[in-house]
């Protein structure tokens, strides 16, 4: 929503488009305040930002460490390499 009023708010204004849509104006500009200064962030907001950075580090070095990790193909290779089951005769 908050993009939305972003992309139109040159042409419509701020308070008319907050008319329509479920979103009152200082819940837009607040937002806005906090985009431009992340200070005025909740204390859990700020410490989930920083977080967010580390747990996409820690994913990257995993997704990395486990393609290094495979070795010799798909499931699907591994499994036509065993032996046939016996035919019940």
């Amino acid at each position: 929503m908050i993009a939305f009023i972003d992309d139109h708010r040159e042409v419509y204004g701020v308070e008319p488009i907050c008319k329509v849509l479920p979103i009152a104006p200082s819940t837009y500009h607040a937002h806005i305040a906090q985009r431009i200064d992340p200070s005025k962030r909740s204390a859990r907001a700020q410490r989930d930002a920083e977080l967010k950075i580390e747990v996409q580090r820690v994913f990257a070095e995993n997704s990395a460490s486990t393609a290094r990790g495979r070795s010799g193909g798909s499931c699907g290779e591994k499994a036509s390499r065993l032996p046939a089951a016996p035919s019940s005769g």
